[in-house]
């Protein structure tokens, strides 16, 4: 589920040493002979809850005093931008993927998490708004992507990143915008900043 993780740039950036990502399976903690990390709701309902004790188990391996847990669920606020800056100074995050009907609440109560949302929407699992979260934090690493791009991008100013355009000049009847093509730097600021 998580191998675009090791691709493009993120994949980059693990592979320089940049960051590092480390993927741990719940069900390894598990202490029941078929490895069942899942049970029924008490109070009844549809669905299954992930258990507290492989959770438990799981997240106490790689705890340490410095960790930000981040339990990524639909209860949570939405992941935002100035958040992603913010995690990307963390020195260790752990990402708790919930499944199913989510995960037994005790271990919300026990560690208190941060809980993240990509939108409100339902998903099968936490696998990918936690791929989205280390996307997002992982630009913001020094050295995984350059300056200049991070400051220039969507959301960073509190705008969208200006229309872009490239080679050839004119593809299928449209034109890049002449001013563009000018040269003259402070006319093109002006343009994307109003385009922006």
């Amino acid at each position: 589920m998580f191998a675009p993780l090791f691709e493009s740039i993120v994949g980059r950036a693990v592979s320089s040493g940049k960051i590092e990502i480390n993927i741990i399976d719940i069900r390894e903690f598990s202490k029941d002979k078929h490895k069942k990390c899942d049970d029924a709701p008490f109070g009844g309902g549809a669905g299954m809850v992930m258990m507290a004790q492989p959770i438990y188990d799981a997240i106490k391996s790689v705890l340490k005093e410095d960790s930000k847990l981040i339990y990524l669920s639909p209860k949570g606020s939405i992941f935002s931008q100035s958040q992603a800056v913010e995690l990307s100074k963390e020195d260790h995050l752990i990402l708790l993927c919930g499944h199913y009907e989510g995960i037994d609440e005790r271990i919300i109560e026990i560690f208190n998490p941060i809980q993240i949302s990509i939108g409100d929407y339902v998903l099968t699992g936490g696998e990918l708004p936690a791929m989205v979260v280390v996307d997002a934090v992982s630009r913001y690493v020094s050295g995984v992507i350059s300056k200049d791009s991070l400051e220039e991008e969507s959301h960073t100013s509190g705008l969208l990143e200006y229309p872009q355009y490239t080679r050839p000049n004119v593809f299928m009847g449209l034109e890049v915008p002449p001013v563009l093509l000018s040269g003259n730097h402070e006319e093109i600021r002006k343009f994307r900043r109003q385009a922006a």
